[in-house]
């Protein structure tokens, strides 16, 4: 921890109106000064996902030496050095141990790290981060330079807020020459729809909408980010993406691990919270809805409201929770609690292009694989002269992870003399098609998006608002106790009942078809 005194004026009211907020779409220049402040700096997220992204886009040359600075804010009192040693072993993921020293790109990009002690809801660490990064700016903008500061909240949803009124207090930019304040903050965004309204609106008297990234980071994944390029710039998506066409659309997430150690996290939230009502609407939204006039942000995120809004309220029918055997053994998790490991569950839309088409959100943990797609089912062909239903229907299906691919199951002739058919696939794996290609963590994305100043892959306070509505009631009788989970075997396809769930949705199983990546 840096010494020397500390002394500042205290004041009441901490939306201040002499310190403006300034707007956004500065024009971005070589004399603008960047600093990143990572709030929880010693975190697992900031070490294992930042820090590690900061750095790739570092030595990719989309955060220049001589603009930039990062700095790392926590409430453990440790040195620079201290600090450096802590990330460096976490800049390249999954790097062995090794005694070996950093390389030189990890020797320069350390050196434009440093580390503030100081609590999230105390004045004096801010006022120190604050006096650190005009320093920054000082020493290092040029004439007519404008500064740009950066915030990544990198903790707890219920410290938001204090934080938020220390940054607004102290550490807003300051330069006559034009600049911004950005601030980041991760899910969960509330527990339901009362809490994040109340979170919204504390954040909201701070700073304006433009100002504030809620970041998913499954927005910033290769194939997610594909959905709309697949969606309106292929001609032949275009005449099928509807109810005429598609029958039902699952998006699927699983994991064949369970909580490990989060138990105190996970119980609070559960499956829907924790990954339904942010990581799969936001895939939702991507495929239901409509074109936006331009990619602007905002027509992109008015279209995602729009979806939003036309969900009707789900039915406790279309529902199936599951808990796996084993979960209340785990470390702080309540011997009786009620929180499910699993959900599946339908979702329909009340308007002309998706009238009667059931989307099937589907996630959970301590299952027999590990995986996340979106698979669109398409109907039976009419007046099937080749009885190609048989084989199965013909299905898009977009991997998001592991192993990105997008894929098409069609129905083609079997090799030989007879006429008999089977299901084959046409197959884009970018393993095999981009070689040597490195594809992008998605906080890599997020964060050059955020210095960018582009929001569409970040969550508006009306998008919020629209998918905590959809979920709150069910959250509540969850809650409440009036919606009980299955439980089933870890390691399993999770309850019976969602296969059930799934047969009453109308998606029809490809019996004896398997999907297996290619090899190279």
């Amino acid at each position: 921890m840096q010494s020397g005194s500390w002394t500042c004026e205290k004041r009441s009211n901490l939306k201040d109106e002499s310190i403006p907020i300034e707007s956004e779409g500065v024009p971005e220049s070589g004399s603008a000064v960047l600093s990143i402040a990572v709030l929880g700096a010693l975190g697992d997220l900031s070490t294992k996902l930042i820090f590690p992204a900061l750095f790739n886009l570092y030595r990719q040359g989309f955060l220049q030496s001589s603009e930039v600075y990062i700095f790392g804010y926590g409430k453990d009192d440790v040195s620079d050095k201290e600090f450096r040693d802590h990330i460096y072993k976490y800049l390249i993921p999954d790097k062995a141990p090794s005694s070996e020293p950093p390389t030189a790109d990890e020797s320069k990009f350390l050196q434009l790290v440093k580390y503030i002690y100081g609590s999230n809801d105390e004045e004096k660490g801010f006022w120190l981060l604050d006096k650190v990064i005009a320093e920054h700016e000082v020493s290092k903008n040029r004439v007519g330079g404008s500064s740009r500061r950066l915030f990544y909240l990198a903790l707890p949803p219920s410290v938001y807020p204090s934080a938020c009124k220390m940054i607004r207090h102290y550490c807003m930019n300051k330069s006559n020459h034009g600049g911004w304040t950005r601030i980041v903050v991760e899910k969960p965004f509330g527990r339901d729809l009362d809490s994040s309204e109340k979170l919204s609106a504390q954040i909201g008297e701070l700073f304006d909408e433009s100002q504030i990234y809620r970041i998913d980071h499954f927005l910033g994944k290769e194939l997610v980010q594909n959905l709309l390029v697949l969606r309106f710039a292929n001609r032949f998506f275009l005449p099928l993406w509807n109810r005429d066409n598609i029958d039902n659309v699952q998006i699927v997430f699983r994991e064949d691990f369970g909580i490990e150690g989060r138990g105190a996290y996970f119980d609070e939230n559960g499956i829907i919270r924790d990954v339904i009502q942010n990581h799969l609407m936001q895939i939702f939204c991507l495929v239901a809805m409509e074109e936006p006039v331009s990619l602007n942000p905002e027509h992109v995120r008015d279209k995602k409201v729009k979806v939003l809004q036309a969900v009707l309220p789900i039915e406790d029918k279309d529902v199936v929770l599951g808990q796996y055997k084993g979960y209340t053994d785990e470390l702080t998790v309540p011997d009786q609690s009620n929180t499910p490991t699993f959900a599946s569950m339908i979702l329909r839309i009340h308007n002309e292009r998706w009238e009667g088409v059931p989307f099937i959100l589907k996630a959970g943990k301590g299952l027999n694989s590990s995986k996340a797609e979106i698979r669109i089912q398409f109907k039976d062909v009419p007046s099937d002269i080749y009885k190609s239903s048989k084989v199965g229907r013909n299905e898009f299906v977009i991997r998001l992870q592991p192993s990105e691919s997008i894929y098409m199951k069609l129905t083609v002739k079997q090799p030989g003399l007879e006429i008999s058919t089977m299901q084959s696939e046409l197959n884009l794996t970018f393993a095999e098609r981009y070689q040597g290609v490195v594809i992008p963590d998605a906080y890599e994305r997020l964060i050059l998006d955020i210095i960018r100043g582009d929001q569409q892959h970040f969550v508006r306070t009306d998008e919020l608002k629209a998918a905590w509505e959809i979920f709150t009631p069910l959250l509540h009788r969850i809650d409440n106790g009036k919606m009980k989970p299955i439980l089933y075997e870890y390691g399993s396809r999770g309850p019976k009942e969602a296969d059930e769930l799934l047969e009453k949705a109308g998606y029809v199983q490809t019996h004896g078809y398997v999907w297996i990546p290619p090899s190279f």
